[in-house]
């Protein structure tokens, strides 16, 4: 009789695309709150930022399964702050980290909101993909924008794309793809004037 594998049913993979781990796959919990972004948004996502990544510091601040910043690390950011208020999910993605042999990302268990409102740290690129069932996305920019925590890009991922952005903040490509707006803002600009 065969040995049933006991996280068979309480983990999901998914492939990094791009980079020194192209075609690996990373687990992360089977919880309905983790909705990765998928392959085919990935993959433009990471086209418009080919130029942008080499040894940009990042945030992927609602981490999740940590697609979005895992993919950063593979394609060469120097460094990506994984935040996940889901003590299971982060103990997840730091184990992932530990298996890719990455010292560039760090975990931080903590609640999104608390984090903007405590760190000193500036971004050249901030991922923005909070569940879709949240109200946190325009408190989140609020934050960002008001506390000058993105000095780069930030990507925005949601429902729709009705959302307001902060004055100086435009839109540098976008996108929908089924269910899923995304859009890329370009701070490079605003943050010299």
């Amino acid at each position: 009789m065969k040995a049933k594998n006991p996280d068979k049913h309480q983990s999901r993979t998914l492939r990094i695309i791009g980079g020194k781990w192209r075609g690996r796959k990373v687990r992360f919990p089977n919880n309905s709150v983790i909705r990765p972004t998928g392959d085919r948004i990935r993959e433009t996502l990471f086209n418009w930022l080919m130029f942008n990544l080499t040894g940009a510091r990042c945030l992927d601040l609602y981490a999740g399964s940590g697609a979005l910043g895992l993919e950063a690390l593979s394609r060469g950011a120097a460094a990506v702050t994984f935040v996940e208020t889901d003590a299971t999910i982060a103990e997840t993605l730091g184990a992932t980290l530990i298996e890719l042999a990455s010292d560039e990302g760090n975990v931080v268990n903590q609640n999104a909101a608390d984090f903007l409102r405590t760190t000193d740290d500036a971004y050249d690129l901030i991922f923005l993909d909070p569940p879709f069932d949240s109200a946190e996305l325009p408190a989140a920019v609020e934050v960002i924008h008001r506390r000058n925590l993105a000095r780069g890009f930030v990507y925005v991922e949601s429902a729709s794309n009705d959302m307001r952005l902060p004055e100086g903040w435009s839109i540098h490509r976008q996108k929908k793809a089924g269910d899923v707006y995304y859009c890329l803002v370009d701070l490079r600009d605003a943050a010299s004037v």
